[in-house]
C-alpha cells in the first residue's frame, strides 16, 4: 500500500431517509359507495449504518465521499397498504475505527468486530394512515399523519491501527528499515527525518506458520503530546498495540535519555500506555565493535529496568532473537 493511500481520518455528513406519508384514502368499490377509511401507513426512512469490515485496512475508500444519504420511505396507499421502507445506506469501515460527533468531538462508538453495525442516523418513522383514526364518533377521518423527517449528522471517522506491536522511536531511528527486513512491507526508506508520514503495517512470519502484525508509526519528537511534529495524528495508533517496541539507534548520544523522552511523551498523551509491555531494541548495532558493545551493556544494565536487545537491520543481526522475544511477550 502506498503512503498516499493510507487514510486514517475522514469527515462525512450523513442524512437518513424521511418517513413516508400515511394515506387518507376512503374505501370505494362498485357496490360500496361509502366504505370506511382504508389508508395505509407510510414506510420508514432508511438508516445510515456504520459497519465493520475485516477486509479493509484504511479509510481510503471514503476519502472523496463527503455525503451519505439513505432512501426515503414510500407513501401509504389504499387497502391499508403500507409504503415501502427506505433502503438503508451502509458505510463500511476497517476494524479499529472510532466514530465521533464532529461538533462535540465526543466518541459515539468504536467498531472492533467484523460485521458489527451501528446506526449513526435513524430513518424517520412513517406516518399513520387514516384507518388508525376512525372511531364511533369520527367514522370517516379524512386526514393522515405525515412522515417524520430523517436526521442529519456530521460524523468523523478515525482509524486506530490494530497491530500487535507498535514501533516507537525518534525520526530516523531505523523503524522503516526494520519493518522492511522482518516483514514483506515496503515502506519508504531514506536518510532524513520524517521519511514516514503515515503508519505502515507489516506481517511478521514466525515459526510454524504463525504470524503477528507490526506497525511502523511516524517518528515522535519532544512535544508530540502537545501536537508538535505530527502530534496526535499518529500517537493514537499506539493505543491499540499490546506491545511497544522502542527503537533507539546505537549512535544516539544518550540511550537512556532518548528512552525517557519517548516514554514521557506517551505518558503525557495517555497514561494508560504505561501499562503496555515494553521492549527496547538498540538498532544500527553493526556500528559497534564487541568492546564498545560490552561497555554499553554494563551501563545499560544499571540504567534500564526493561529488557533490551542489540539488533542490526542492515547486517540482519539479532532479528530472530527479537522475533522470539516479541512472540513470547505477545503470548
Amino acid at each position: 500500500m502506498t503512503e498516499g493511500n493510507f487514510v486514517d481520518y475522514v469527515k462525512i455528513h450523513v442524512f437518513s431517509g424521511k418517513g413516508g406519508k400515511g394515506s387518507a384514502h376512503l374505501h370505494r368499490e362498485k357496490y360500496i359507495t361509502k366504505g370506511g377509511p382504508d389508508g395505509g401507513d407510510g414506510g420508514r426512512g432508511g438508516h445510515v449504518i456504520v459497519r465493520g469490515n475485516e477486509n479493509l485496512w484504511t479509510l481510503f475508500h471514503l476519502k472523496f465521499k463527503r455525503h451519505v444519504k439513505a432512501e426515503h420511505g414510500g407513501n401509504g396507499s389504499k387497502q391499508r397498504s403500507s409504503g415501502a421502507q427506505g433502503e438503508d445506506e451502509y458505510i463500511d469501515v476497517p476494524l479499529g475505527t472510532v466514530i465521533r460527533d464532529t461538533e462535540t468531538n465526543e466518541i459515539i462508538k468504536e467498531i472492533t468486530e467484523d460485521g458489527q453495525e451501528f446506526i449513526v442516523a435513524e430513518g424517520g418513522k412513517g406516518g399513520l394512515g387514516n384507518w388508525h383514526f376512525k372511531s364511533s364518533t369520527n367514522q370517516t377521518p379524512r386526514y393522515a399523519q405525515p412522515g417524520i423527517d430523517g436526521q442529519q449528522v456530521d460524523i468523523t471517522l478515525e482509524l486506530k491501527v490494530l497491530a500487535d506491536v507498535g514501533l516507537v522511536g525518534f525520526p530516523n531511528a531505523g523503524k522503516s528499515t526494520l519493518l522492511s527486513v522482518i516483514t514483506a512491507a515496503k515502506p519508504k526508506i531514506a536518510n532524513y527525518e520524517f521519511t514516514t508520514l503515515k503508519p505502515n503495517l507489516g506481517i511478521v512470519q514466525y515459526r510454524d506458520f504463525q504470524t503477528f502484525v507490526v506497525a511502523d508509526i511516524p517518528g515522535i519528537i519532544e512535544g508530540a503530546a502537545e501536537g508538535r511534529g505530527l502530534g496526535h495524528r499518529f500517537l493514537r495508533h499506539i493505543e491499540r498495540n499490546s506491545t511497544l517496541l522502542f527503537l533507539i539507534p546505537a549512535d544516539a548520544k544518550d540511550i537512556k535519555e532518548q528512552y525517557d523522552i519517548l516514554v514521557d511523551e506517551l505518558r503525557r498523551y495517555n497514561p494508560e500506555l504505561m501499562d503496555k509491555d515494553r521492549l527496547i531494541a538498540i538498532s544500527k548495532s553493526d556500528l559497534l565493535d564487541e568492546e564498545l558493545k560490552a561497555e554499553m551493556k554494563t551501563q545499560l544494565d544499571k540504567e534500564l529496568d526493561f529488557p533490551y536487545l542489540f539488533i542490526s537491520s542492515v547486517a540482519q543481526k539479532g532479528l530472530q532473537e527479537l522475533k522470539d522475544k516479541l512472540w513470547q511477550m505477545l503470548n
